[in-house]
């Protein structure tokens, strides 16, 4: 298993979002619910995957024309069967659970579904190591039958009577892979799969054989196995049981106690935000004051840039020259005496040499800095 693997692993995850790894890197499960019946859509993945197609298959056994009729569990469709190293195997699982929608498969009898786990193994497929993994406990009320013990799932054994637990009483068919579909979802126990808050739930260990049991005569265990109370009252008193109640309840109040302290620290919270809207309008306003600034900042600039500055001097020197003549004309027709016309007329032609001399330096200033800039 490669780089290769690992994308289509995680490109299965990204197309089926409610897959559940039930043994890393090797086996998955995605339950899908049809007609009021949840069907289960077991992936094996062979050690040289991809190289060798992945082995797919449903529990219970159905009957649908994608499924094998010989056993009602195995997919035999040639997406399955033409799988290559190029497939993506997210949209061949995708593929296949869109097909079930479009035609459910319908539910065979439970007495034609008893087929173990060995009848399915492909040949050339080495044996995994086995791994358990924890279920989620269930809240029991009251009249309510929880279901049988959490715990590990262990290997599929040969029993005397296939298909017959003497704890449930009527014969079962076996689950293919060795699951127990009774059981809920198990939920991966790695340290990758802890839970949102980093805490990870260790399952107390399940015996395999329970030492209570042996000492029970024939009438007793009749009793439980035809009768759910019975059976409800020894799961009870199981100490495995008893542990498990108990951490639900610390772990129930570890949650009340933690949502607690976030409803009291609403008002800080509360206070923080209306702090943050307070920043966030005072930046708003700043921001509007900066721009206005710019914008003034920009027009007095223009106001005071050479080629603005040298056509005020020239307006100003054709004004004054202007008025020089004026008054000019105005003496020549006897309107002022000399003196005043020499002091006004002086002033005014000082004023325009002043200006055209301004004007002049102005523009050379101008082609000197359009000089240096080239």
């Amino acid at each position: 298993m490669g780089l290769d693997m690992l994308q289509r692993q995680q490109y299965l995850y990204s197309c089926v979002h409610s897959v559940a790894e039930i043994q890393k890197d090797v086996e998955y499960r995605i339950p899908f619910t049809v007609n009021n019946s949840t069907i289960s859509v077991n992936i094996l993945l062979p050690q040289q995957f991809p190289q060798e197609k992945p082995v797919v298959s449903v529990y219970p056994p159905v009957g649908h024309h994608l499924v094998d009729s010989n056993n009602g569990t195995m997919i035999s469709s040639p997406l399955i069967t033409n799988f290559g190293m190029h497939s993506d195997l997210g949209k061949v699982i995708q593929s296949l659970l869109d097909e079930f929608w479009k035609s459910p498969p319908a539910l065979m009898s439970s007495s034609s579904a008893g087929f173990p786990y060995g009848l399915y193994k492909p040949a050339g497929i080495p044996p995994y190591p086995a791994q358990a993994f924890h279920y989620s406990p269930h809240h029991v009320g009251p009249g309510q039958t929880p279901s049988p013990g959490p715990g590990p799932v262990p290997a599929p054994a040969p029993m005397s009577h296939t298909g017959v637990d003497m704890v449930h009483g009527p014969p079962r068919a076996a689950a293919p892979y060795g699951l127990i579909t009774d059981l809920p979802l198990p939920v991966p126990t790695g340290e990758s799969q802890a839970g949102l808050n980093g805490h990870m739930y260790k399952m107390p260990e399940i015996p395999e054989t329970f030492p209570e049991l042996p000492d029970m005569n024939l009438n007793q265990l009749s009793d439980m196995s035809e009768n759910e109370d019975v059976l409800l009252e020894f799961f009870v008193r199981l100490p495995q049981f008893k542990q498990v109640t108990g951490d639900k309840e610390e772990l129930i109040g570890s949650i009340v106690d933690m949502a607690k302290k976030n409803l009291q620290m609403e008002p800080q919270l509360e206070d923080k935000r209306q702090e943050m809207l307070n920043k966030y309008e005072q930046l708003t306003q700043m921001k509007t004051a900066f721009e206005m600034k710019m914008q003034r900042q920009h027009e007095l600039s223009e106001s005071c840039s050479l080629s603005t500055l040298q056509a005020r001097l020239k307006v100003a020197a054709h004004q004054a020259e202007e008025e020089s003549e004026d008054t000019a004309e105005n003496f020549l027709e006897g309107g002022i005496e000399i003196d005043e016309f020499l002091t006004s007329f002086m002033e005014k032609r000082t004023v325009r040499e002043r200006q055209r001399c301004l004007c002049g330096c102005k523009r050379a200033e101008r082609l000197l800095l359009m000089h240096s800039d080239g």
